[in-house]
């Protein structure tokens, strides 16, 4: 077993003497590479030393190049405009011609693009030429303006728009040619301006100024015709007591006018000026001097009413109906205008806050000096003009419920709510934008019932006094005013919807009743006549009618020739009564409602007596005048 174990040990033992030996060879190795490294760094050093200044050198020179190659393009950017203008300054001064106006345009373009390379060049030494540029660029924009007030006043001849409102035509516009010229014709001068400005000289936008003025004349001269007919109109009306209707004036017309022809100016200048916000500010200098023209009108109008408040009144609410409206149509579509058209509306919105007071102080004020009555008890014409109040206040009910909101329920009787001064919602315009929400119909049904009171109350007793001794002529007077009104609201369904149903419907009616008791009070006298105070002896039995004749014979002498005395009392009373019935004026429906009245006090009455005593004078027709067919028909010929 030795023998063995000592050739294993003899074979590792060779492979440790190897290991060693390749271990020794690496030391070496790793010495000569740490000497080489060594060598090599030293080398290193001294390139870096020997290269350093031709490589920084060599930079130096790559930023001169690069720096001399930016100068040479400057000076090629400031070389082009100066040969610019005398490439475009034959073309300039040619002037725009209709076969070359394109090129005239780029030539313009071109000369305002060279003035703004040079002015941001900033040298000093480029003053003159600056100068120069601006000058052509002047002169060129020069023969521009001439030719855009020329084409505009192509489609500025005056028109009447009447015409196109009644045939329900389009209001004119200016025509697609002639719109895309004008629009680079505006863009060149507005960069011209722009030019100006930042050259120190302040120049205005004379593209939108030229614009306006000639659009704004035209626009202006065309309405003038509608503006002075709105006034005319009114101004001229034959009767001065007429109330104001829906349709008498011409502002209905002027107001059409007045939405079409702005509306189609903003046509024109959305398509002409479309950068920004540039069409509702040319829009709103456009028609500057149209709305000042309106302002004054409504003035005019405004002096007019208030000096007519209880006929004319109306003619505000017919402008607030028409134009609030209107003015918010014409924001939506423009973006512009409606402040401008507010404000003009502000002087006659303002103050007819407080003629809803003051018609309500002149109707009493008129009620109460009314110096005489109608002898024959018919109304006094101030009713009817009243009535035809009420049905207008309710044909204009939109602005007047606006003003009456402004006011809250009642707020017309105090004078302190009305004072623009108290009141900051009289500063602004008012708004017709009513909603369901904020809608109250009740606050104009108070308003009438509170006119209405001030009507009857003052008649009523100025008739009371007047006919003192004649009570069914105050009682028919009062009657046919009430039937007046009454007729008045019934047959208008705009005061129907106010006035007709309950609980306002009962104010109407307790003045009727009370009115109806006075003239009843006049047929008491007749119906006491036929008061039964005799007892008689006889009594009927059967289940047939009285029987006059036993009834007659059961009674005295003395009795018969009572009887006789109130057939005739009644005979005299109710002739009389007749008469002056007759003599009275009554409208329609009172002269039915009273004949239906006195019939019910009269006939039962009459009836009852005469079945029981009309034989006490045997057919003589002596006291027994009247028959029950006879009173009948007297009661129903009344």
């Amino acid at each position: 077993m030795v023998g063995p174990r000592n050739a294993a040990f003899a074979e590792e033992s060779a492979e440790v003497e190897v290991l060693l030996a390749s271990l020794t060879k690496t030391k070496d190795l790793t010495k000569r590479i740490a000497s080489s490294l060594t060598r090599l760094d030293s080398s290193g050093k001294i390139v870096r030393e020997a290269i350093g200044p031709i490589y920084s050198n060599t930079q130096q020179l790559q930023i001169t190049s690069r720096n001399i190659d930016r100068v040479n393009e400057a000076i090629e950017r400031l070389r082009q405009p100066l040969d610019t203008r005398g490439q475009e300054e034959t073309i300039i001064r040619a002037g725009p011609k209709p076969g070359s106006f394109p090129q005239y345009l780029s030539a313009l373009k071109r000369v305002d693009k060279a003035l703004g390379d040079l002015t941001s060049t900033n040298l000093r030494v480029n003053e003159s030429r600056i100068n120069d540029f601006h000058s052509l660029l002047t002169l060129g924009v020069n023969q521009l303006h001439d030719l855009y007030r020329s084409t505009l006043q192509q489609d500025a001849q005056t028109i009447e728009p009447l015409h196109y409102i009644t045939k329900s035509l389009p209001f004119p516009t200016i025509p697609q040619d002639r719109i895309q010229l004008l629009g680079q014709i505006a863009a060149a001068i507005a960069s011209a301006s722009a030019q100006s400005a930042k050259l120190g000289q302040r120049d205005e936008d004379l593209a939108v100024k030229m614009y306006a003025e000639v659009r704004g004349d035209y626009l202006n001269k065309s309405l003038q015709n509608l503006a002075t007919a709105s006034v005319s109109t009114v101004k001229v009306k034959k009767d001065d007591n007429k109330i104001y209707k829906q349709g008498d004036s011409g502002i209905s017309a002027y107001a059409q006018g007045l939405e079409g022809m702005i509306l189609a100016e903003h046509e024109n200048t959305s398509r002409i000026f479309r950068s920004g916000n540039d069409s509702p500010r040319v829009l709103t200098q456009t028609c500057a001097t149209t709305i000042a023209t309106f302002s004054r009108t409504m003035t005019d109008l405004n002096r007019h009413t208030k000096s007519r408040l209880l006929t004319d009144c109306f003619l505000t609410y017919e402008i607030l109906e028409l134009i609030t409206p209107l003015s918010y149509r014409i924001e939506s579509t423009t973006n512009a205008l409606r402040p401008q058209i507010s404000d003009a509306l502000r002087p006659i919105a303002t103050p007819h806050r407080a003629s809803l007071a003051e018609v309500i102080t002149q109707t009493r004020s008129t009620a109460e000096s009314t110096p005489s009555l109608p002898p024959d008890g018919s109304p006094v014409a101030f009713v009817n003009a009243t009535a035809q109040r009420i049905q207008s206040f309710c044909t204009f009910d939109r602005p007047v419920l606006t003003l009456l909101s402004s006011l809250g329920d009642g707020g017309w009787r105090s004078t302190s709510n009305l004072s623009a001064d108290n009141n900051p919602a009289t500063k602004s315009s008012l708004s017709l934008e009513l909603t369901p929400s904020t809608e109250n119909p009740t606050l104009l049904s108070h308003y009438l019932l509170d006119l209405i009171q001030n009507l009857l109350d003052p008649l009523v007793a100025r008739s009371t006094a007047l006919h003192r001794n004649n009570k069914p002529l105050a009682g028919i007077f009062q009657q046919n005013c009430i039937a007046l009104l009454s007729r008045a609201i019934n047959t208008h369904p705009d005061a129907a919807r106010y006035l007709a149903i309950t609980p306002h419907s009962t104010k109407l009616e307790s003045y009727r009743k009370a009115a109806s008791s006075l003239y009843l009070a006049a047929w008491r006298e007749p119906s006491q006549h036929l008061m039964d105070t005799i007892s008689t002896k006889t009594n009927s039995r059967n289940s047939g009618a009285l029987d006059s004749t036993s009834i007659i014979k059961s009674l005295s002498s003395k009795d018969k020739d009572k009887i006789k005395d109130q057939f005739k009392a009644f005979n005299a009373s109710f002739e009389e009564l007749v008469a002056r019935h007759k003599s009275m004026y009554m409208e329609k429906e009172v002269k039915g409602a009273m004949a239906r009245e006195v019939s019910a006090v009269i006939e039962p009455l009459y009836a009852r007596f005469w079945d029981r005593y009309h034989e006490v004078d045997k057919g003589k027709g002596k006291s027994v005048r009247y028959g029950k067919g006879d009173v009948s028909a007297v009661l129903a010929g009344l």
